[in-house]
């Protein structure tokens, strides 16, 4: 059986003990620091006694010695194995070797607030609006990369790079947002980042610091949340209605304290999926103009729309600089490829670069390659087509299924776009609902989750894309289920 490592065991030629009895010993110490676990497979004794320059039959007596002590255990067809049930250690002896639980030395601050939530054997989740990876064009990718990589070599070119991405990718996303999106970028305007998070950290970097003021909606993005105030700014919040920030209420703030930046979702409010209106989106303009704060725009799902025509981004009415873009290839893709993007002035783009240095020095040219090829080939393109059919039935399945399950138990209205719904539950405590839904094996996200100061919320994000037609229909029925056990 191969083992990707040396089996490391020192003998003293010197020792007073014997050399199986060293053998032995070094073999149980490794188990009682942890890094023999049970079931490894131990070296077979012709290979172990040629690493030592030993004979053979030292091996076997130090191996029967270890077997009769209960630490190892012998198949003749397979080998030698660290036991499934080792002989009793105490805890000083199983600590001893290991990195402890907590350092010996200060750490400062406090971590971010983000939950992780990791899934679960079994458990059906209804998520903050993720796509299906199933659905990735795999074929396609794996040819881009293939040509991507042997570009790259070929020029020399995986070497360190721009910090801003690669120039192919950054050229075919300036030529999206112009044409699909109506802003006027060149590739200078824009930055790739590891995800659109990584571009909300850099926002929050450059464009707040310690004591300053930035406005969110008091239902949002939490990472976002997290991120400038990480930065050392004061995060306020205001109200949203049925037709986005109430900019009225952003105003008032403005006049009494001096706002830096303001973070908004214009396209498909997170969470509550509404979209913006346009009088609002340009009082909005207006008053960034006003009151001299940056907007930064997370336009994290503008290409899921199934009604009419994405409406334009902020952006695209921004004449004088003050609007921040952010948006993201990983949920038409796959979340895993960490692609998203910074749009701004080119001085902005520039600081961006150089945070990155600090942080992460580039992105993965490789997968920045490949991407640029799908983009270019068209491949991107017709996969969106084929997903938003897809996002599109399922949308339609699900909104039944709440409707003939709920009935009057819940109200919502149908999203014009994005991969998530808002739903209201009448009279009902969403956290013991999450609680219960977990019991059932579904999960969802009460408002809790999103708002910046605690009050209650009777509504919950409800992602449908990630899940088959099958796997909503059983969420949905456990989660009627849940709901039932919740309020008994």
């Amino acid at each position: 059986m191969l083992r990707p490592w040396d089996f490391k065991i020192v003998i003293r030629r010197n020792s007073k003990a014997a050399v199986f009895l060293q053998i032995a010993h070094a073999v149980i110490d490794e188990i009682k620091r942890g890094r023999l676990a049970p079931g490894t497979a131990l070296p077979g004794s012709r290979e172990l006694a040629e690493s030592l320059e030993i004979n053979r039959k030292t091996v076997i007596q130090a191996y029967a010695e270890l077997e009769a002590q209960g630490w190892v255990t012998s198949e003749k067809t397979r080998g030698t194995f660290v036991s499934a049930h080792l002989p009793e250690v105490s805890a000083k002896e199983s600590r001893r070797g290991r990195i402890p639980e907590r350092p010996d030395f200060r750490m400062v601050g406090n971590a971010p607030n983000i939950p992780l939530s990791l899934p679960e054997k079994n458990m059906l989740v209804f998520d903050d609006g993720a796509p299906d990876t199933r659905h990735i064009p795999v074929d396609a990718l794996a040819r881009a990369y293939r040509n991507a990589l042997g570009r790259r070599v070929g020029r020399g070119r995986l070497g360190y790079g721009d910090p801003r991405g690669a120039i192919e990718l950054r050229a075919a996303i300036s030529n999206m947002l112009n044409m699909d999106r109506g802003l006027t970028t060149t590739p200078d305007n824009i930055c790739l980042t590891r995800g659109s998070q990584m571009a909300i950290y850099l926002a929050a970097r450059i464009l707040a610091g310690s004591g300053d003021t930035v406005v969110m909606e008091e239902l949002s993005y939490p990472p976002a949340r997290e991120a400038f105030r990480y930065a050392g700014a004061e995060v306020v919040a205001v109200g949203l209605d049925g037709q986005g920030m109430r900019v009225d209420e952003l105003e008032k703030i403005c006049r009494k304290k001096r706002v830096r930046a303001v973070y908004v979702t214009p396209h498909h409010q997170f969470p509550t999926t509404v979209l913006m209106k346009p009088d609002r989106r340009m009082r909005l303009l207006g008053l960034a103009a006003q009151f001299g704060f940056a907007i930064v725009e997370d336009d994290y799902d503008h290409e899921f729309h199934f009604v009419h025509q994405p409406m334009l981004p902020l952006a695209s009415a921004d004449l004088s600089g003050k609007v921040v873009y952010i948006g993201s290839l990983s949920k038409i893709l796959s979340p895993s490829l960490r692609l998203g993007y910074l749009v701004g002035p080119k001085s902005f783009i520039d600081r961006a670069a150089s945070e990155i240095m600090m942080i992460d020095r580039q992105g993965d040219p490789a997968t920045e390659g490949a991407v640029s090829e799908l983009i270019d080939s068209g491949e991107l393109h017709r996969h969106t087509r084929k997903v938003m059919k897809l996002y599109g039935e399922r949308r339609e399945f699900f909104a039944g299924l709440l409707k003939s399950l709920f009935g009057n138990l819940i109200e919502f209205t149908l999203p014009d776009g994005g991969l998530a719904f808002w739903v209201t539950f009448k009279d009902t405590d969403l956290d013991r609902l999450s609680l219960a839904a977990a019991r059932h094996g579904v999960t969802l996200l009460p408002a809790s989750a999103f708002i910046t100061t605690p009050r209650p919320v009777h509504s919950a994000r409800l992602g449908f894309a990630s899940m088959d037609l099958v796997e909503l229909k059983k969420a949905t029925q456990r989660l009627r289920i849940a709901l039932d056990n919740s309020q008994a």
